[in-house]
């Protein structure tokens, strides 16, 4: 049976950036849907599912920001940001709110599809259980528990707490480590991303998104807690 193409939506205003995704993807056997706006892109989404969401920073009218803030987090479809090449702030920004990935412009074309293909991955790991994982696996953190077989973390009332596919897989990889203290190059090569730099800040941004979640203080965090100068650790104790 044909398996049917990543479905992909790419929205940047400028109209050369936006033909050259759209192109290149579509001719690497994506189904690419362009948007020129916040506007068409609603559109497109109340049409159909995407996999994946391509979204410039810097639009006029309303900005990629504030289309992310409104689809986070009822709408959890993964998220590659684009942004100036140093604008490191909306880059954090974005990470806060949610994206699951940045690139900078101008577009490295070949960068994009990696980037593309690490977070198609960790979706995958989301929706599909893994073949390695053993029935009955959960974790505790805080008042959820994180069922790593069906890929969802819920309250013992059955509340559930919607998760990107990259805070699940961290979650999955402390879980994993219990009591151990892990630096970023382990995390990363644990969630099976090397695509990030293991200095670059996205991974504490991410865990301080997670925190938030889960913390009963997340300016006090007692369940994953900071060891200086090292890297993580995962108590569920909280002790």
């Amino acid at each position: 049976m044909t398996q049917d193409p990543t479905r992909i939506l790419v929205c940047d205003d400028e109209t050369d950036v936006r033909e050259m995704l759209e192109e290149y993807l579509t001719l690497r056997g994506y189904d690419v849907s362009p948007a020129a706006n916040a506007s068409e892109l609603r559109e497109i989404l109340a049409g159909r599912d995407v996999d994946l969401i391509v979204l410039d920073i810097n639009m006029p009218g309303e900005d990629g920001l504030s289309l992310l803030r409104s689809l986070r987090p009822e709408n959890p479809v993964p998220v590659i940001m684009l942004t100036a090449a140093g604008d490191v702030v909306d880059r954090i920004i974005g990470l806060e709110m949610g994206a699951d990935d940045y690139l900078g412009k101008p577009v490295d074309l070949r960068e994009l599809e990696a980037r593309l293909k690490a977070v198609l991955r960790r979706r995958q790991s989301v929706t599909e259980a893994p073949a390695d994982t053993g029935a009955g696996e959960t974790a505790r953190f805080g008042d959820y528990i994180l069922d790593v077989e069906a890929a969802k973390m819920a309250t013992s009332d059955g509340e559930e707490l919607k998760l990107t596919a990259m805070e699940f897989s961290l979650l999955k990889v402390f879980a994993r480590n219990k009591g151990r203290v892990l630096n970023r190059d382990q995390i990363l090569e644990q969630a099976h991303d090397r695509s990030w730099d293991p200095f670059d800040r996205s991974i504490d941004i991410r865990i301080s998104r997670l925190r938030r979640k889960i913390e009963a203080n997340p300016e006090k965090p007692q369940i994953i807690r900071t060891v200086r100068g090292i890297g993580y650790i995962y108590d569920p104790s909280g002790d």
